[in-house]
């Protein structure tokens, strides 16, 4: 059995927001499996993007302080990620009195974890890296958090982050590791945003240009915009060899759109992470599934997978789809209610969700 590092679960999808219950299924279902991060960023959640500077609602910061109650009796740590919407364009005096209200608030609320999120936004300077790291400094001596992690703008090598953002700035990640102080954590994605392998080799030339190990930000099981909410991620990792262990500083991933049928796949991961060259992906999706499932339901779910996961609801006929409704109504139970509910359409993430959430 080998060792794994922390896992975690980053709540950072552009969608339908869960419900606080959910949160804590999953956070029950993935606690014994070595989970032992929570950072709650949901794209949806306007106070932590559009409207970061505003305080949250009342009743809302009572959810907010129940869950990081909850997740510390489980033994998990409770971080919030907040996107403070392109401050690092204008870090005027009225943008740090709104950080410094909102750091405060977050200290109120007992959270110990803080991420800032500079992911998926639109940057007009040329010393990125070091604006960036002294925004994080500065957040660092007025937050309260025992742990502070950044997601940087250029995220991930892949050169779509480029086209939609502007070029990256030349040395960017070498940069950045040069000017954050060591304690700071920083997320990483891999050589693609989605990346289909993530290799021992990459997390090295990473930990290098960075001068610490990344947290490894896994886009998958996760499942949101136009194209990916058609389809359901259920099965087993892969292209994540135990090996990279040595490269992380933790490994968190961002889950699929359905509570209760990311616990399948988060499962693997660990698996995978345990039984080092021993693991297989098939019989790894088949064990997990049982466990999360039942026999009955994980049947029926292995036997649509090419269906659920492969074909999507845009090729599904209309005989089948009904078909696959009449099945899963039989089902009491939270994923069959989740597939029903994406067979209806309630978990398709439109353009017009990305670009305003």
């Amino acid at each position: 059995m080998s060792e794994h590092p922390p896992l975690g679960i980053i709540e950072g999808f552009y969608g339908p927001l869960w419900s606080w219950e959910e949160r804590r299924q999953l956070v029950r279902s993935l606690a014994p499996r070595g989970y032992r991060n929570y950072w709650y960023a949901p794209k949806a959640d306007a106070f932590l993007r559009r409207r970061w500077n505003e305080p949250y609602p009342a009743p809302v910061a009572r959810e907010l302080s129940g869950f990081a109650d909850f997740c510390r009796e489980q033994g998990v740590r409770f971080g919030v990620g907040l996107s403070p919407f392109e401050v690092f364009n204008n870090f005027d005096n009225s943008a740090k009195t709104a950080l410094a209200e909102k750091l405060a608030s977050f200290d109120r609320l007992g959270i110990s974890d803080l991420a800032i999120l500079f992911d998926d936004m639109r940057s007009d300077t040329s010393d990125l890296a070091a604006r960036q790291a002294d925004i994080i400094h500065w957040v660092a001596e007025r937050s309260g958090s025992e742990q502070l992690t950044v997601c940087p703008s250029y995220y991930s090598d892949d050169p779509v982050l480029d086209r939609v953002f502007g070029d990256r700035p030349a040395h960017y990640l070498e940069d950045l590791g040069r000017a954050l102080d060591p304690s700071v954590q920083v997320f990483w994605t891999g050589e693609e945003v989605c990346s289909r392998e993530i290799t021992p080799g990459h997390l090295q030339r990473v930990s290098e240009a960075l001068r610490r190990k990344p947290v490894l930000w896994d886009n998958y099981p996760v499942n949101d915009g136009d194209r990916m909410s058609r389809h359901l991620h259920l099965r087993a990792f892969t292209g994540r060899p135990a090996a990279n262990s040595q490269y992380l500083a933790g490994h968190a991933i961002n889950p699929a759109l359905q509570p209760t049928l990311t616990t399948i796949p988060a499962i693997t991961l660990s698996r995978s992470y345990e039984q080092a060259e021993g693991y297989q992906y098939g019989q790894a999706f088949y064990q997990a599934a049982e466990e999360v499932l039942g026999k009955k339901l994980a049947r029926q779910v292995a036997a649509d997978l090419l269906v659920l996961e492969d074909a999507g609801l845009a090729r599904i006929s209309g005989e089948r789809h009904q078909a696959l409704v009449e099945s899963y109504s039989r089902f009491d139970h939270p994923a069959a209610r989740e597939i029903l509910r994406w067979l209806a359409g309630e978990y398709q993430v439109t353009d017009e969700m990305v670009q305003t959430q």
